[in-house]
């Protein structure tokens, strides 16, 4: 044999039980195991981040997500690897109960069978409690083991800066550490950087991850999830959503309590026209303000139920403080606010009524 592959005698020669084998190329087989926790979106094992700008519904759509693969159902036609599901919601326990009581209400019937959903709603700081969280999910599930943990949110979870790279590279250890510990995937929610164009602080989180998915409001405020990354899978698919509101009690001062489920966008399959000029950007002017300041409507049979509302002087005023006019003029600006209005009314983006203005969910391609 060459010298260069004669092993080297002594004390170290022999491994017993070695971690690391080698495979000769022809006992390489092809693996015909699942490789997707969601077929095309989210993949069985890695680390995935999520990712959108606040108010976008990234952890709305993250949990509708998760509750598929808990309870096996398929998720807009798309296969489900289904088992225990951990969400550890770490920006408190108050809304995501109402999330789940929304979920219970809206989709299981009274009799549902357990759900293998499991929450954990104290905030934590991953890189020195991992170890503890780990311990905690092994003796509540007992021999089964989670086939995703959920991070919610990144911020809530780093008690240091998302900007550092030693500090980054330690929360990504700890996640891989969850990882490696259950053979499962571990979904990161995060925001977004200043900009907007990615996911925030250091880029090591990004070159970490198997699989990266942004989420974004569109004009029509629906939630558009696009697979942005996938090591292994397809990229560029996306699922279109929409919140729908559920009233899931009262409170102890006789208020109702309310909360959102996802739901498949109910403009698939239609095509409306996307406006241009001054009515592009009241749309988007009225967006932001029902993003911001949106309230469900008063009982009406010409507004929808359930349908959040402003008051046509605010989203007046938004649109004002935007370039809707060439000409610096209030009354100049006041016509091309009617203008618009009015193009949207007929392109039937949006409904008003009185003093309220809603958006119908009607505008661009729908994608399914």
């Amino acid at each position: 044999m060459n010298d260069r592959f004669r092993l080297v005698e002594g004390e170290n020669a022999e491994v017993r039980d070695p971690r690391f084998k080698l495979v000769r190329f022809d006992s390489i087989k092809l693996g015909t195991e699942r490789h997707d926790l969601v077929k095309g979106l989210v993949p069985r094992r890695g680390l995935i981040v999520v990712w959108g700008k606040p108010k976008s519904g990234k952890s709305f759509w993250t949990f509708d997500l998760v509750m598929h693969i808990a309870l096996g159902w398929t998720y807009r036609g798309r296969r489900v690897h289904r088992g225990p599901v951990i969400y550890c919601a770490f920006e408190g326990a108050s809304g995501i109960q109402a999330r789940v009581e929304a979920f219970r209400q809206r989709f299981l019937a009274e009799d549902h069978e357990s759900v293998p959903f499991y929450l954990e709603p104290i905030t934590l700081d991953l890189v020195r409690e991992h170890e503890e969280l780990i311990a905690v999910i092994r003796m509540t599930l007992d021999n089964v083991v989670p086939v995703v943990v959920v991070l919610d949110t990144l911020n809530r979870s780093l008690a240091a800066s998302e900007s550092s790279d030693e500090d980054m590279t330690a929360y990504i250890h700890s996640a891989d550490v969850i990882r490696e510990a259950f053979d499962c995937a571990v979904i990161v929610v995060h925001h977004c950087g200043i900009d907007g164009s990615r996911p925030r602080g250091h880029t090591s989180l990004t070159g970490s991850a198997d699989a990266q998915l942004s989420v974004e409001r569109d004009i029509a405020d629906h939630i558009v999830v696009t697979v942005e990354y996938a090591k292994d899978g397809p990229q560029g698919d996306s699922v279109v959503s929409r919140l729908e509101v559920v009233d899931v009690g009262i409170d102890e001062d006789g208020e109702p309590i309310a909360s959102c489920v996802v739901v498949p966008a109910d403009s698939a399959g239609r095509f409306v026209a996307k406006p241009s000029g001054a009515a592009r950007i009241a749309l988007e002017a009225l967006y932001e303000a029902i993003a911001d300041f949106g309230e469900i409507g008063p009982t009406s049979s010409h507004i929808p139920p359930r349908t959040r509302t402003i008051p046509v002087v605010r989203w007046q005023d938004v649109c004002q403080a935007k370039t809707i006019s060439d000409s610096a003029k209030p009354d100049s600006k006041r016509r091309a606010f009617v203008r618009a209005s009015q193009k949207l009314q007929e392109l039937k983006i949006i409904g008003v009524w009185n003093d309220r203005v809603w958006l119908t969910g009607q505008v661009g391609q729908a994608r399914t």
